[in-house]
């Protein structure tokens, strides 16, 4: 068996993909897991002055969020790979053709692939990184682009479950500047974001890489490698490059290559926050214990305040800042968390038939994110091309429109006493907390607050009727006997209000419908 792929069936397939059979890769002898070794690294990870030793309780020393995350709000990141290239149902693509039965979010997958590649026997996943072309990437543009939705920081996926790193790497020869692309693609981001004064983010997924079970997963347990290892099939190859791409080591060299991409990242390019996805409690503890201190180390060096942000349980509480994945907070904690929420309806990498949020419902649920403490993570899905289509354009064009109008009420802001109330049914979130997608009317009401407490900003979620009456309650909780409504205005139109307040309840007569936005209605509450 040769790593040579054959011609794509699918005649649209075959016309990328041709170009390229005769260089992608020379034929390479398919070995058994233990006869080869593992290329020999360059990367040496700087040595920083130990602020902070490589403990918990050292750890938690470090501030769980700088106060910039506080006022961003918003920031913006990007599914984007090689798995871009087939484009089926999901960025798991990789995982599924490699199973028979895959969960009905993969069923398919695998006929796919052999209709229109071929067997996995013969074309495997890094078959498709020459295909992975990026000839429309325009890192400035798209740092422009970010810029202009409302984000304020920003940036890639820097390496995904399926193992190919987005950044120029000595660590991992499967990367965007050695093959497919052939740029930095992390690099080049993050230096246009930095330009327009945005922060930067960076995320790593691939703790689940590793295949910590070779023999396959018992039944009913939880699964802990992305690909299945088959003596038969690339992702048992003992090829010193791909074997990195598949994760077919021994665990404890898998260790210190996971850490070792993540303190290159760190080292090379000086991300202001590093995200984890799940999976990252199969890590061993002194190893995430390392790397947190590795971050936070550079940090301080560099007199940079940054961020560790994981899901679940996966780092402690007190060291990490929580992200929820696809949903929200049902009340408002006491610290400051985050999402990551798609604009897409199916799948977070660019899928065929890919469907979309509308407008409103994706700010609304925003929202509510922002009135409970929360940040909110956007993802956007490029094409393998390094196209971003239309649809995708004109729903970041439209978020940034609204931010312009009504960033006031959320940027630099903090939590209300309460962030609000309303009728709209909560349904629960696949990953915890409450949906990203609740359906909210202009009954529900949200809050946010000025840094210096003199203003309250109250959302309705949704265009009131011209000439409603509406009473908002809630705006004097905790506030002293002393204060009260000074002035009420409107947001983003004629900001003349009709108002009068009666036993601490704000009433407003609702604006004309040339002056109440669609999306959600602001009012600006002046105390005093």
């Amino acid at each position: 068996m040769t790593l040579l792929p054959p011609t794509p069936r699918h005649p649209f397939h075959a016309a990328i993909a041709i170009g390229f059979a005769l260089t992608i890769f020379a034929s390479v002898p398919f070995a058994s897991p233990s006869s080869a070794e593992n290329p020999t690294s360059e990367f040496t990870p700087k040595d920083y002055p130990q602020e902070y030793s490589p403990t918990w309780d050292s750890l938690s020393q470090h501030p769980i969020a700088p106060k910039w995350l506080d006022d961003a709000k918003l920031g913006i990141y990007f599914h984007w790979g090689p798995y871009s290239v087939p484009a089926f149902k999901t960025e798991w693509y990789p995982r599924w053709i490699h199973m028979s039965n895959p969960k009905k979010w993969g069923a398919g997958s695998q006929e796919y692939h052999e209709a229109n590649y071929g067997p996995i026997e013969k074309f495997g996943y890094h078959h498709f990184i020459p295909m992975f072309t990026a000839e429309h990437f325009d890192p400035a543009e798209w740092a422009e682009l970010f810029d202009s939705a409302g984000a304020r920081f920003a940036g890639p996926v820097a390496q995904h479950h399926d193992g190919f790193s987005m950044w120029d790497s000595q660590v991992n020869p499967n990367n965007a500047k050695a093959e497919g692309p052939q740029r930095d693609i992390t690099g080049e981001l993050l230096a246009e974001l930095r330009k327009r004064d945005m922060k930067t983010i960076t995320t790593f997924h691939h703790s689940f890489t590793g295949q910590r079970q070779r023999d396959g997963q018992p039944e009913g347990e939880r699964p802990l490698s992305y690909y299945r290892y088959d003596k038969d099939l690339f992702t048992s190859t003992d090829d010193p490059k791909l074997r990195k791409l598949y994760g077919n080591m021994p665990e404890g060299e898998f260790n210190e290559y996971w850490l070792s991409l993540v303190q290159e990242v760190v080292d090379k390019y000086s991300p202001d926050l590093i995200w984890f996805d799940s999976w990252l409690d199969v890590i061993p503890e002194d190893y995430r214990q390392r790397m947190a201190a590795h971050h936070f180390n550079a940090a301080a060096a560099r007199n940079q305040d940054v961020a560790l942000i994981a899901k679940q349980e996966d780092m402690p509480n007190d060291v990490r800042l929580l992200d929820i994945e696809q949903g929200g907070m049902k009340e408002m904690p006491e610290r400051l968390w985050m999402t990551d929420i798609t604009l897409s309806t199916n799948g977070w990498c660019f899928v065929q038939n890919q469907r979309y949020k509308p407008l409103d419902l994706l700010v609304r649920n925003m929202i509510d994110v922002w009135s409970k403490r929360g940040v909110v993570l956007l993802n956007i899905s490029p094409k393998s091309d390094g196209v971003i289509i239309d649809e995708q354009r004109t729903l970041l064009k439209g978020l940034g429109d609204w931010m312009k109008m009504y960033g006031e009420a959320v940027y630099n802001t903090r939590p209300h006493t309460i962030y609000g109330y309303g009728e709209a049914a909560i349904r629960d979130g696949s990953h915890g907390g409450q949906a990203a997608t609740i359906k909210y009317s202009a009954k529900d009401i949200r809050f946010t607050r000025s840094q210096d407490g003199k203003t309250i900003y109250a959302f309705l979620l949704g265009q009131p009727k011209p000439g409603d009456k509406i009473a908002i309650q809630h705006l004097l909780d905790g506030s002293n006997s002393d204060v009260s409504i000074a002035d009420v205005t409107l947001l983003g139109g004629n900001p003349k209000c009709e108002w009068t307040v009666q036993d601490g309840v704000l009433n407003l007569i609702a604006p004309p419908a040339t002056d109440a936005n669609k999306i959600a209605t602001v009012f600006k509450v002046q105390l005093q």
